[in-house]
């Protein structure tokens, strides 16, 4: 991990405990991170995600080397430290290194200076002890795959085949993947121009894009310009699954609403496939000028409307549509390798909160859909309660839903060896879950 000389690691140790603090007391790593001062955020991101994937061991560590935690500076400077060096072979620096520098960040901080002592005194036994130690945290499962227990639990309950490969999955960083803009570019004259200019890709799904080598967004040829989107390959089955076969009624335009739409990935995948009429909700107006900017810069135009998908009289005109795209808030726990912070934010609880809101936005779309239209109803979710189960209740109580032929759960996977899932694809992605269903024709009354 290369960072700039000027800025001495004891301060990115500093800026990545204080995100890993905000995490712990509840709040999502982006806020934090964006605390951080501008120089140092890229570091205290890279730092606090390896981190947070390392959390529960670290945790378990620091249990076994201080009875009672220490306040909630020193302990999340301790953590993050142990998070970093427990596992010699994937450190980001010298374990010897990273105890120095967080020795100083306590020294050089307020709020940890009186503590630094501590500090200094257990990470230094970590160092001489490490091997017991560490094997004295190997039979708490929350150390051994560093997520909550109900989590572990969850996952195994759900899918008791494939519950351990979606865990290692999660401790991995995902790779950034690009979605190519078929209206601008096709995806060879993007590789052979990348190549040219020394950037490797791999295609992966019908439009992506893997890099080799992550690059901030900006450097990428052909993002300012709309041809390429940041989009993960899971993601990227959204638009092809609503559009395929969908015809709009004779002598119209395809009326499509994407109910769920910020920041506007998936809108701008639709409208570059379809010549279609679509509207964009999202119930957050900074989130709707997100999903504006982004149809800007790929020359697109929707109709975006802050609002409540779900309270359809305040901003449904009548028209029926012909697809409709629910992308319904979830738990992300498919999402975890590019949000590790989700895992630890997350209760029990919420799974039951968040199928009651994805019940009701099922409830309040689906007599928006034409018959012979689609909904296609999707989540970045592998708890089987925000998708097969959730789906197979909808149309136990729909008859006129038909639920095509589909991926069903996508389940987070890097491409590399491990055991093939079932309807997964052939390379990197992160966890979706995909339901389509397809509104059925009234039937002709007898004559």
């Amino acid at each position: 991990m290369s960072q700039p000389a000027a800025i001495p690691l004891w301060r990115q140790l500093a800026a990545a405990a204080s995100v890993v603090r905000g995490v712990r007391a509840g709040e999502s790593a982006t806020p934090a991170i964006a605390r951080v001062s501008p120089e140092l955020r890229a570091a205290a991101q890279a730092l606090s995600f390896h981190a947070l994937r390392q959390l529960g061991r670290a945790e378990a560590l620091r249990r076994q080397l201080a009875r009672r935690p220490p306040p909630p500076d020193v302990d999340a400077l301790l953590c993050t430290a142990l998070a970093l060096c427990w596992q010699e072979s994937d450190a980001p620096y010298e374990p010897f290194t990273l105890v120095d520098q967080a020795v100083e960040a306590a020294k050089r901080s307020p709020a940890t200076a009186a503590q630094s002592g501590f500090l200094n005194a257990c990470l230094r036994r970590f160092l001489r002890e490490r091997e017991a130690l560490v094997a004295s945290t190997d039979a708490d499962p929350v150390a051994l795959w560093n997520h909550p227990r109900w989590w572990i639990d969850r996952l195994r309950q759900d899918h008791p085949q494939h519950w351990e490969a979606i865990l290692a999955a999660n401790n991995t960083a995902a790779p950034m993947t690009l979605r190519v803009n078929v209206r601008r570019t096709s995806r060879e004259q993007l590789l052979k121009q990348w190549a040219d200019a020394g950037i490797e890709a791999t295609p992966i799904g019908e439009d992506g894009l893997v890099l080799a080598r992550p690059r901030p967004v900006q450097d990428v040829p052909g993002f300012a310009g709309g041809l390429v989107s940041v989009q993960d390959a899971a993601a990227q089955l959204a638009a092809p699954l609503l559009l395929d076969g969908l015809e709009p009624e004779p002598g119209k335009r395809l009326r499509l609403l994407d109910a769920c739409a910020a920041p506007g990935g998936k809108t701008g995948h639709l409208l570059e496939r379809a010549d279609a009429e679509l509207t964009a909700l999202d119930m957050d107006p900074q989130r709707c000028e997100r999903v504006r900017e982004t149809l800007q810069r790929h020359g697109l135009h929707a109709e975006v409307l802050a609002a409540d998908a779900a309270d359809v009289r305040s901003w449904w005109d009548g028209r029926l549509f012909d697809g409709v795209l629910l992308d319904a808030p979830c738990t992300a726990s498919g999402i975890v390798r590019r949000h590790p912070d989700v895992r630890w934010l997350r209760r029990p609880a919420d799974i039951a909160v968040l199928a009651a809101q994805q019940r009701r936005l099922l409830d309040a779309l689906w007599p928006l859909v034409r018959p012979g239209g689609r909904l296609l109803y999707c989540t970045c979710s592998v708890f089987r309660e925000e998708g097969q189960h959730r789906v197979e209740a909808f149309v136990a109580h729909n008859t006129a839903a038909f639920l095509r032929p589909g991926p069903g759960h996508l389940l987070p996977h890097t491409g590399v060896g491990g055991q093939a899932v079932r309807d997964n694809l052939a390379g990197d992605h992160d966890g979706f879950f995909y339901a389509a269903l397809d509104r059925r024709a009234p039937a002709a009354p007898l004559r």
